[in-house]
């Protein structure tokens, strides 16, 4: 009877929930947040190639956010060499993403949300249940478990949300299983592929230098996801890809809405933001720029009304649903195998490589036309 009732609970500590946490008044809300990272070597690291892309960096100029230097890895790299495996075809196109280590920039986030906030950390949510006109949310917590109650839920937990399973069981989003690996980057040159086969997967997987280390992963189908994966590396072993003796493997699943029905922002006194709402481009699988979005328009709600509803909250983020609608009509033309190959073959908005030098360039070009 003399349990702690907080006015709202946040699932998850990522882009999301960090900003929704800096940005809500708790002053004058009762805030508690529930993490799985901590700041041990073996914390929970969101499986992630690690690029902010510049939707996400124009949102963190309206924050007035300037990245630190520790956020920040080597190198820096300005196209992203596009490969089709159906076709062969290589081209390069020029791009303007920060390359970045994620986990840093997840714990940096986080550092800027004020003490006001009640911080779990190293915390697994179990499950959330209604009940009545509160929430009950169960965790694992220093190797026990606890309960605690909430007026509202803030579910920030990703593509596999505990509290969208909990509480709409019903409500899916088409799903891929993110299947990444780090290996010692032994590539003449550093670089960012992004590479297509429709044989493996109708989505698209990538290659990216990181600190002296080379990320491959992709977004496969759930069924066989692990040998598609294998698969595409042993293809890409005649482009020049030197995948062997894998440092570490991650996966996690990862989504791609379909239809505008399922984004889900959330239903009586619990909101959804981000990846665990569908916020999420279903071509580039980018996600931290509506994170970004909806955790300040959720916020900005709590910051001007008593009583937030989920109407309220899908009446915020309209505009970014109608955007991500028009993303979905846009998938299919650009995941278009047929299409892809007429726009590579064509060159349009390509670059072309000037540096003699280049010899991983030449080399998997050649290895293409042999193939």
């Amino acid at each position: 009877m003399d349990r702690i009732v907080y006015d709202i609970a946040v699932i998850g500590l990522g882009p999301a929930g960090s900003t929704f946490a800096r940005l809500v008044d708790s002053r004058k809300l009762r805030v508690a947040a529930f993490d799985k990272k901590d700041d041990t070597e073996e914390s929970f690291r969101k499986p992630c190639g690690g690029l902010l892309s510049p939707d996400a960096q124009k949102l963190c100029a309206r924050f007035s956010l300037t990245l630190p230097s520790d956020v920040l890895v080597t190198p820096q790299i300005f196209s992203v060499q596009t490969i089709d495996l159906g076709s062969k075809m290589i081209r390069d196109y020029q791009r303007f993403y920060i390359n970045m280590d994620r986990h840093a920039f997840d714990k940096w986030l986080k550092s800027l949300i004020p003490d006001t906030v009640e911080i779990h950390d190293g915390t697994v949510c179990t499950a959330v249940t209604k009940n009545g006109d509160l929430y009950e949310i169960d965790v694992t917590e220093n190797g026990s478990h606890e309960r605690y109650l909430a007026k509202h839920i803030v579910a920030a937990d990703g593509a596999n949300s505990v509290v969208r399973r909990n509480l709409f069981p019903k409500h899916r989003i088409k799903t891929y299983m993110s299947v990444q690996q780090w290996f010692r980057d032994e590539h003449a040159k550093p670089f960012y592929s992004c590479i297509f086969d429709r044989e493996l997967t109708d989505c698209y997987a990538w290659g990216l230098s990181k600190n002296g280390f080379f990320i491959f992963g992709g977004a496969f189908p759930v069924k066989n996801a692990r040998e598609r994966f294998e698969s595409m590396k042993t293809k890409l072993e005649d482009y020049g890809f030197l995948l062997e003796n894998p440092v570490k493997t991650e996966a996690c699943m990862v989504l791609s809405p379909t239809h505008p029905w399922q984004l889900f922002p959330g239903k009586d006194k619990c909101f959804f933001l981000g990846e665990a709402a569908g916020f999420i481009s279903p071509s580039s699988l980018e996600g931290i720029s509506h994170s970004f979005e909806s955790a300040y328009r959720l916020s900005e709600l709590f910051n001007v009304k008593d009583d937030v509803t989920a109407s309220d909250y899908r009446k915020a983020t309209l505009m970014m649903r109608l955007k991500l609608f028009l993303k979905i009509i846009k998938r299919p033309f650009i995941m278009n195998p047929l299409l892809r190959r007429i726009i590579m073959k064509l060159g349009i908005c390509s670059i072309r490589k000037i540096d003699g030098d280049d010899v991983f360039s030449r080399d998997s070009r050649q290895a293409g036309n042999r193939n």
